[in-house]
């Protein structure tokens, strides 16, 4: 068994300075120069290019020949990377005794109980007994939920959306979107559930949002008729638990696109014995078993997360 020692790993001054100020970089220009692809000059020439176009800086920086495709999706996967870096050594403290400053289940709103349908349904679904490992790898949770800002704001903005009267009609035409789907199967209103979500259109964060990762409330998404990978996600997991199925049985998961060699969100659903995997890139909610193109990085919902590793590798802090 591989066993991973974070504070061996980690300790290196060196190290740890290079993946702080990597952390820090939270533009792709910046990141570009910082590891030596981008000169300034070819950065500010770019960022002169995007401002008079209204285009994205990658796809820019790609027509203009000054990185290469490979390269540009290279460097995205890395900033997800070292993001989940920072949350891996948030958990490993966690492990290790240390008291932090944690966000958990109590702390962040039950929001999609206030949009529910089928607030009693609960009671429907047994406890699950056996997690199947998501995509064959291994997983350790956590309740600190502190290191995923985008996720528990999230939910502080979706509670504050549903308290303005400008957005009831659209929480209005969710609900009766949702009507039909009231006591099916698990597995068919998850793929009710799929097919409506995945009905509005896809618009990267940058063109919707004018950020390079914005995730938006369920409110947000319907309102506007479009987001990217996470928040098709986020849509599916709230639709999910207003029609009433568990917090348990749901999780949003950050993976690598092996296909396309970038990160990518999906939903989770684990039905009795078997997990589905609810995708804005297939039509179809389909078993995990037969999805192979995706590489877990981490899972999260309202109550914990969970860092995936590859089979026999073991995490532990040493003291």
């Amino acid at each position: 068994m591989k066993r991973v020692d974070i504070k061996e790993a980690c300790v290196p001054k060196c190290v740890l300075s290079k993946i702080r100020m990597l952390l820090e970089c939270n533009r792709l220009g910046e990141l570009l120069v910082f590891k030596g692809l981008l000169t300034p000059r070819e950065l500010r020439h770019a960022l002169a290019h995007q401002k008079l176009n209204n285009a994205q800086l990658g796809r820019v920086l790609v027509k203009q020949k000054l990185l290469t495709r490979r390269a540009l999706y290279k460097t995205l996967v890395q900033q997800w990377g070292l993001r989940c870096l920072a949350a891996i050594l948030s958990l490993t403290i966690s492990f290790s005794g240390i008291t932090i400053k944690s966000a958990r289940a109590g702390t962040i709103p039950d929001v999609p109980a206030r949009v529910s349908l089928a607030p009693k349904a609960n009671a429907a679904f047994a406890p699950i007994r056996n997690y199947p490992a998501l995509f064959g790898w291994d997983e350790k949770p956590s309740g600190n939920l502190s290191p995923f800002t985008k996720w528990t704001n999230m939910f502080s903005r979706f509670d504050a959306a549903l308290n303005r009267p400008q957005n009831e009609k659209v929480v209005r035409e969710w609900q009766e979107n949702l009507k039909s789907m009231q006591g099916l199967p698990l597995t068919a209103m998850a793929q009710r559930v799929n097919t409506l979500v995945n009905s509005y259109d896809y618009i990267l964060d940058k063109s919707n949002w004018g950020r390079s990762d914005y995730w938006e409330t369920p409110v947000e998404f319907f309102a506007r008729g479009s987001g990217d990978c996470e928040d098709f996600a986020i849509a599916k997991y709230a639709s999910l638990r207003a029609l009433g199925v568990p917090e348990e049985r749901l999780r949003v998961a950050i993976v690598h696109d092996k296909v396309k060699d970038i990160p990518h969100a999906i939903l989770i659903v684990y039905t009795d014995g078997d997990a589905l995997v609810l995708d804005n890139q297939n039509k179809q909610a389909r078993s995990i078993s037969e999805v192979t193109r995706y590489r877990p990085i981490f899972s999260i919902n309202r109550t914990a997360w969970w860092l995936h590793t590859a089979p026999g590798t073991t995490v532990v802090a040493s003291r």
